[in-house]
Formats: C-alpha cells, sequence, structure tokens
C-alpha cells in the first residue's frame, strides 16, 4: 500500500487528496484500486466516510457518485474517501476485498488525518450500495463500518428485483442458490449491522425500490437504527445532480441524520 499527494485537485473546491494504492500483489497490472482522501479544511474533521461510486460492477462512476460529494462533506466536517474499486468480473469477493482494505486504511491513518475513532462509515450508491451494503453485513472483525448510507442501492440478489447487470458482473450468470443468498444482503443483517440512511425514488426503474425496503425491513427486524426515504420521483444515478428535484431535501436529511444518529 503506497501514499502520496495528489498532484492536482480532482474536486471544485480545491482539495488535494490524499492518493492511497490499495491493490493487493495478486492484482492483475492493468487493475486500478485506489482511495482517494478529502481532509477538510475549514473545520475539524468529525468522522470519515468511504464512498463507493456505482456503475454496474461493470464501471466507476467515480464523479457523479464520488468526487462531486467531496465539497459537502468536507465543509461539514466529513473526510471523504472516494473508492475507485477493481471490478470483480465475477470475482465476487474482489470488491469486498477492496472496500475492506479502504476502512481499515482509514482507521489505520485516523491518528495522522485526525479522524475521531467510532465515526468512520461507508456511503454507496447503485452497485457501490450493493458493495456498502456488503461491507456493512460481512465485515471482518477490524472492518465494521460505524455507518452506513445507501443511495439508490441495489441490495438482493433475488433475480425478481435486482439489477441484472450487478448480478451478473458479480457472481454470473449461473450462480449457485448458496452465493445469490449469500450476497442478498437483507438476509444477511444481524442486530450487529451498522445504522443506515437509504434514500431511493419510487419510479427508479434501474433499481427497484424494493431493493432498499427489504433492507429496511431486515434492519428494523433486528432493531437497527434506520431512516428509509422514498421521493416519489427522480429515477436512478442522480448522484451529487443540483437538478434533481429533491436534491436539497436528501442533503437535509442526511445533515440532520449524522448529527441525530452518527454524531450524537
Amino acid at each position: 500500500m503506497t501514499v502520496a499527494l495528489a498532484a492536482t485537485a480532482l474536486c471544485v473546491n480545491a482539495i488535494k487528496p490524499v492518493t492511497v494504492d490499495l491493490r493487493p500483489e495478486n492484482s492483475e497490472p492493468e487493475e486500478k484500486a485506489t482511495l482517494e482522501v478529502y481532509l477538510p479544511e475549514k473545520c475539524d474533521t468529525r468522522g470519515a466516510v468511504v464512498m463507493c461510486p456505482g456503475g454496474g460492477y461493470g464501471f466507476v462512476s467515480v464523479e457523479n457518485e464520488g468526487r462531486n460529494w467531496v465539497e459537502w462533506f468536507t465543509d461539514r466536517g466529513i473526510a471523504t474517501a472516494v473508492l475507485v474499486y477493481r471490478l470483480p468480473r465475477q470475482r465476487h469477493t474482489v470488491p469486498l476485498a477492496d472496500c475492506t482494505a479502504a476502512i481499515e486504511c482509514v482507521r489505520q491513518n485516523s491518528a495522522k488525518w485526525g479522524i475521531p475513532s467510532g465515526h468512520t462509515g461507508v456511503m454507496g450508491f447503485s452497485a457501490g450500495g450493493h458493495l456498502a451494503s456488503t461491507m456493512a453485513t460481512h465485515y471482518g472483525e477490524s472492518s465494521r463500518p460505524d455507518f452506513q448510507i445507501l443511495i439508490y442501492p441495489v441490495i438482493t440478489m433475488d433475480k425478481a428485483i435486482t439489477h441484472m447487470g450487478t448480478h451478473d458482473s458479480l457472481i454470473g450468470t449461473e450462480p449457485s442458490t448458496a452465493l445469490e443468498t449469500l450476497y442478498s444482503n437483507e438476509l444477511q443483517v444481524t442486530p450487529q449491522t451498522p445504522p443506515a440512511f437509504i434514500f431511493t425514488c419510487e419510479d427508479d426503474d434501474v433499481v427497484h425500490p424494493d431493493n432498499s425496503i427489504r433492507y429496511y425491513q431486515a434492519l428494523t427486524a433486528n432493531k437497527v437504527p434506520s431512516e428509509l426515504h422514498i421521493y416519489p420521483t427522480g429515477g436512478h444515478g442522480f448522484g451529487f445532480n443540483p437538478r434533481f428535484t429533491y436534491h436539497n431535501q436528501m442533503l437535509w436529511l442526511l445533515e440532520s441524520w449524522f448529527n441525530t444518529t452518527v454524531f450524537k
């Protein structure tokens, strides 16, 4: 794992990220696994979020569902670590390995970066939401997120409502029932699953909102503090787009959740 200051800023507020190479030794030469860590400059750091952009496990939507969020988070004292994870290509353990390495990297550097303990979580969009919820339900001893934020997430591998591109890229076109169950994260929730904020739209025709509903039901059944917000329109993939009709409401709800649940 190597750490270096990036030469140029990648977000509108000109914060220069610390860039960490997360690639394991057995990765393919052309594969990328990097973590761009943006630290608050205007205020004290209250916590950190590892961001998992979407892309159906076929690409990584690093701008719309990653870097574009940096200024909003860092202005609120939240370090933002944008994860560019390796694509699975049916190697179902690969994205989770990179997300695990990202969480552990943030924690290992928390003293140097001024990140308080107990306030490092994960955020994901679409297939990145599947990765974030996988991190929240399949974590190891040192990698449990302290919170999870899921925006129009893929949750289940149930073919009735999953996003089939995400399903096939992660576990293949003819996986075993056991593998589909393993990565149906609504079935993996326990009382130890971290608190969740979930946001989606009723008219999402890419990732059915029942993904979010099933996960929320599993969380509440296990008494995990959770919020689910379903807005009537907006579709899929709006990310940080200010033209999304409910953009301001989403940000207000998210900030309120941080103040009442994460930083209480």
